[in-house]
Formats: structure tokens, C-alpha cells, sequence
């Protein structure tokens, strides 16, 4: 496998950056009733809230904002597609409009919600899932050449909670994890090394 190269910037298909030459604060919107933390969660309905929480958020430090409409919290409610959607275009349509060089993240372990929130302006591509709970997201952050976070997850956010046991070295499987899906996100980029992915431990 070619060896990885390294970037200080993430780079939006939009002309957008995040510089990564230090370390960056990700600020959290969870369109959701049922996120882990009850502080996070806004109605999407509710657009000045959430807009407020934007600035709030931009005006303290945040590099960057994540939208999301699915919770991961552990035992959380499926959330239909539709659903899923209803909850973050207009979201993301209203951060464009208030915030247009704010930087955005669209965290969803579907293929379908992460094109159109691309589609809407979303920067980056924040997956849960890292590539195991949709086919196609793969094949969907190649084409669109957008910015992935590629998360460590074992089983769904409904089963996850009964997967906790590892037997053999936990940093091993995890890099073995990421080695497998990174080889198949080159496969799926016509065999050259993806640009721009950051990998993420899945600490909770």
C-alpha cells in the first residue's frame, strides 16, 4: 500500500479550510430528543436556538460545527432516513446562510444523508460507523472527495453496549480496524491513498 501522506489542512470540496496545525475545537449540534448529553440536544424546528447556539459556539473558539440528526447514544431509537434528513438540511442551509465561512460537519453513518448534506454545504463527513453500517458511504466520500472522519465501532448503536469485550490487544484491533477500512477506502478512490481522512478511537 503507497505510504500515507500528511496535510495541516482539511479541504472542503466547497474551497473551504480547517487548519490542523494545532489542535481544534468541534462544536456539537444534535438535532436529536435523545442524545447522550441532554444540554446538546435542539429542535430542529427551532431555528433561531439552534443558530444561537451556533454563535455561541463560533464566538467561544469552535473551528468547526457537526450537525447531526441520528443519535449514537448507546440503546438509542432508530431514526428513519427521511427523518434523519428532515432534521439536518434545513439546519445546514441556515448555518450556510448565517455563517457562511464556518466550517461543517455532517455527522451520519449514511451514505444517502452525507451526499445531500454535501450537496447543502456540509465540509466534512463525521461517520460513526467508519464505513461498516452503509456500503456506500465509501464509495460516496471517494466521489465527493470531501473530508471523512472514519470512526472505530463495533456492531450499531443499539448492540454496541454487548460488544465491549476485546480478545486480544485493543490498540492491535483497533489498528487493524482502521488499516482494513482505509484499504478500502483506497480501493473504492481508484487505488490511490485518500486525501484528508482523520481517524477517530471511538472513545464515546
Amino acid at each position: 500500500m503507497p505510504a500515507p501522506s500528511f496535510t495541516h489542512s482539511l479541504h472542503s470540496p466547497h474551497g473551504r479550510l480547517l487548519d490542523l496545525r494545532q489542535p481544534q475545537l468541534l462544536g456539537i449540534l444534535n438535532l436529536t430528543p435523545d442524545s447522550f448529553y441532554p444540554g446538546s440536544r435542539l429542535a430542529a424546528a427551532d431555528e433561531a436556538a439552534l443558530l444561537h447556539r451556533a454563535e455561541t459556539m463560533l464566538t467561544a473558539g469552535a473551528a468547526a460545527l457537526d450537525v447531526g440528526g441520528y443519535s449514537s447514544r448507546p440503546g438509542a431509537d432508530d431514526v428513519a432516513p427521511a427523518e434523519e434528513l428532515r432534521r439536518v438540511l434545513p439546519t445546514i442551509a441556515a448555518l450556510r446562510r448565517e455563517f457562511p465561512q464556518a466550517f461543517l460537519s455532517i455527522d451520519t453513518f449514511r451514505a444517502a444523508v452525507a451526499a445531500e448534506a454535501v450537496a447543502a454545504g456540509a465540509d466534512m463527513v463525521n461517520d460513526i460507523g467508519g464505513g461498516t453500517l452503509d456500503a456506500d458511504m465509501l464509495p460516496t466520500v471517494a466521489r465527493l472527495r470531501v473530508p471523512y472522519c472514519l470512526m472505530h465501532l463495533r456492531g450499531t448503536p443499539q448492540t454496541m453496549r454487548t460488544l465491549t469485550h476485546y480478545n486480544d490487544d485493543l490498540v492491535l484491533s483497533l489498528l487493524r480496524f482502521f488499516r482494513d477500512q482505509l484499504d478500502k477506502l483506497r480501493l473504492a478512490n481508484g487505488g490511490h491513498p485518500p486525501a484528508d481522512v482523520l481517524l477517530d478511537p471511538g472513545f464515546g
